[in-house]
Formats: structure tokens, C-alpha cells, sequence
């Protein structure tokens, strides 16, 4: 099940990639820590909260290493036990006591962590739907495969948009689409999961543009949203106007490592975990973010070189998968810190602050490695 040949046959191309954003991970971390911005004295680069994430890069890279080595078909017979174990795992945190006013974390008594089910349940769900696109190639143009699938996807989405966490259910949503498509599914029904896709995205983008007013439209999406759910839609929230400022101050060479003033007075909300983005902004400038935007399309690039290279449905299925669930959340994540799409607390891979985006993203790349390693393994 575990080969060690699999281990020389990745693309060695992805990991300088992968350790530049847990660098650049390091440093915002450091330049954001409370312990840091808070203190008026010399602080180490290693403040506990660059401990704690270095802890779940060493982690993160045995969760890499396993999964490289790991024969990625045997996901097909494990799928369904995952997927039902997602399920209860989300409907568990209902009878728990909400962080933070959601319910969104497990804590984890003795070890001092929490552990966030919905993060996995992403890769979990393009496991299940990857099986289940496969095993039903040949009734792909059905309506009922359709259904089915849209099935799959919905109950985790609902329960993951119940917590409430918006973000990490839209992420499916484009996944979903992704998959649908290279799987055959019902042109009809792909045809319209687009249309209604772009609809949306033109709604958010002419609100946050200022060509539809906030106000006036309230009247009208309140009939079928709650008020908080379209609050989300305000272009002028505090947390947005911070991170285009945040990112307007760097200009183009930044205000240098831990001499942020807007950032480092702790003026930009969570600095260390959503907003890491404008937070790399205005220490490093524009230069800094392009270079950050090079690394990241880098490794959706490979990831699509994987997808091309796959040799059977199931692999292709799973690679195109795992790659735009992570271009999603690279662009929802930019698009809401510039302003143009409501911020809903998606992280930044590999770059904000936590174990569980971390563990999970390495898993995903280690799958889609194993893919690789294994084109010409028979």
C-alpha cells in the first residue's frame, strides 16, 4: 500500500514552491504575532505562534511524505467510510459549544488544539465524488447521476454553510462544477450550475464595484437571504476597508519585515490567519505580493500537469479535483481582501495561520503527487 519508489518519482519541481510559502508563512506570522505588535521590546522570530506553525509544517510534510508513498486507488475503497465519517464529524459540532460564536471546531482536550472538520471535509468530498464519477462513467449523461451527485456535495455543503462558515461551502461549489464537467455529467445541468455560478459571482462583483448599491438592494436580496448572511455583501466593512488599506500603504516595495505601522498597530483583523495577504502587502510591498502570486501559480500550474499526466478516470477525476479546490481558495481569498468578493474566512494555503489548512493541503498535494509518481507505475 506504501511504496517507497514513489517517493523518488515526484515532481521534485514542487518543493521549493511549497517551502517558499511556509517562509513567507514564517515571516508574516512573526511581523503579526500579538506577542510581537503588543510589546515594546525585541521579540524573537520565534514567537510561540511561529512554534505552534512551524509544529504543523513538520507535520505537514509527514502528511506530505505518507501520501506520496501512498497508492492513491485505495482511496476508491476507503472513499465512503471517509465520507460517512465527514458526515458525523460535522454533525457533531452541533452539540458542542460554539468558538467564537460558530460551531465550526472540535477542542482537543490535553494537547491544547482544536480541530476544524470542515477543512477536510473538502478533500473528503472530492475523494467520494472522484469514486463516484468513475463508477458511473458509463451513466455519466444521466439526470439521476446528476442527482446523485449533487446529493454527495449537498449534504456536507449544508452542513458546512449551517455552522455558519460561507467560505468553505462555496469552495465546493466551483470544485463541484470542475468535476461535473470531466466526468460527463448532464450537459443541461452543467450548463446551468455555470450560468447560475456567474450569476452570482456579477451580483457579488457589482455590489463591491459600487455599480449596484448595497442599500437599495437590500430591500430586494433580503427576500431570499438573511440579514446577515447579505451584510456579508457590504463593500465598506471594517475588515475589507482595512486589508485594501493595509495593501494601498506597502506600495511597491513595502514598508519592510516588521515595520509595518497599520499591520504591526494591530489595526488589520487577523493579520496571522485570513489577512495574511495584506499583511505580506504592506510589509513587502507589491513586489512582494507578485512574488507571492508567482509561487502560487506555480503549484496550480503542476497541479494541472498532474491532472494531464493521470492515467486512468480516477486519477484524473481526483487531480482536477485537489487542484481547483486550491486555486479556490488562493483566489477566493485574494478576491476578498482587494475588495471584491465578501470576506468569509477562507485561508490562505500554506501561508495563514493553522494546523488543519495545513495538514489538509499537504495531504492534497501528496495525493496529487502520488498521482504523479505513479503515471508510469503499473
Amino acid at each position: 500500500m506504501w511504496n517507497p519508489r514513489a517517493v523518488t518519482r515526484l515532481d521534485f519541481r514542487v518543493i521549493p514552491v511549497i517551502i517558499s510559502l511556509m517562509i513567507a508563512s514564517c515571516l508574516v506570522i512573526a511581523a503579526t504575532d500579538p506577542v510581537c505588535t503588543y510589546s515594546g521590546g525585541e521579540v524573537s522570530f520565534f514567537t510561540p505562534k511561529v512554534q505552534k506553525q512551524l509544529q504543523h509544517f513538520f507535520l505537514g510534510w509527514a502528511v506530505f511524505i505518507f501520501f506520496v508513498g501512498f497508492n492513491y486507488h485505495k482511496l476508491r475503497e476507503w472513499a465512503w467510510f471517509l465520507y460517512v465519517g465527514m458526515l458525523l464529524a460535522l454533525v457533531g459540532l452541533f452539540f458542542t459549544e460554539p468558538i467564537q460564536n460558530v460551531r465550526r471546531w472540535y477542542r482537543l482536550p490535553f494537547v491544547g488544539a482544536s480541530f476544524q472538520p470542515s477543512e477536510y471535509a473538502k478533500l473528503i468530498v472530492v475523494i467520494t465524488l472522484s469514486w463516484f464519477l468513475e463508477r458511473n462513467r458509463s451513466s455519466a449523461a444521466r439526470l439521476s447521476t446528476a442527482f446523485l451527485g449533487g446529493v454527495i456535495v449537498g449534504i456536507p455543503f449544508l452542513l458546512i454553510l449551517k455552522q455558519p462558515d460561507l467560505g468553505t461551502a462555496l469552495v465546493l461549489c466551483p470544485v463541484t462544477l470542475m468535476m461535473f464537467y470531466l466526468g460527463g455529467i448532464h450537459s443541461a445541468t452543467v450548463r446551468w450550475m455555470t450560468r447560475l455560478g456567474f450569476a452570482a459571482l456579477a451580483f457579488m462583483l457589482l455590489i463591491f464595484m459600487g455599480i449596484l448599491s448595497h442599500e437599495k438592494m437590500h430591500p430586494f436580496a433580503t427576500k431570499f437571504l438573511k440579514d446577515y448572511q447579505y451584510e456579508r455583501l457590504n463593500p465598506h466593512s471594517h475588515h475589507g476597508w482595512a486589508a485594501q488599506t493595509a495593501i494601498g500603504v506597502g506600495g511597491l516595495t513595502g514598508s519592510g519585515w516588521r515595520e509595518s505601522e497599520f499591520t504591526g498597530r494591530g489595526w488589520l483583523p487577523y493579520g496571522h490567519t485570513d489577512s495574511v495577504f495584506p499583511a505580506i502587502g504592506e510589509e513587502f510591498g507589491f513586489f512582494g505580493l507578485l512574488f507571492l502570486l508567482v509561487l502560487f501559480y506555480t503549484l496550480i500550474y503542476f497541479g494541472f500537469q498532474v491532472m494531464a499526466a493521470a492515467v486512468d478516470d480516477f486519477g484524473r477525476m481526483l487531480s482536477s479535483g485537489i487542484t481547483v479546490y486550491l486555486a479556490m481558495h488562493i483566489i477566493i481569498n485574494i478576491g476578498m481582501m482587494c475588495g471584491f468578493l465578501p470576506i468569509t474566512g477562507v485561508p490562505l494555503i500554506l501561508v495563514s495561520y493553522g494546523g488543519s489548512s495545513v495538514f489538509v493541503t499537504m495531504a492534497a498535494l501528496g495525493i496529487l503527487q502520488s498521482i504523479y509518481a505513479q503515471r508510469f507505475m503499473f
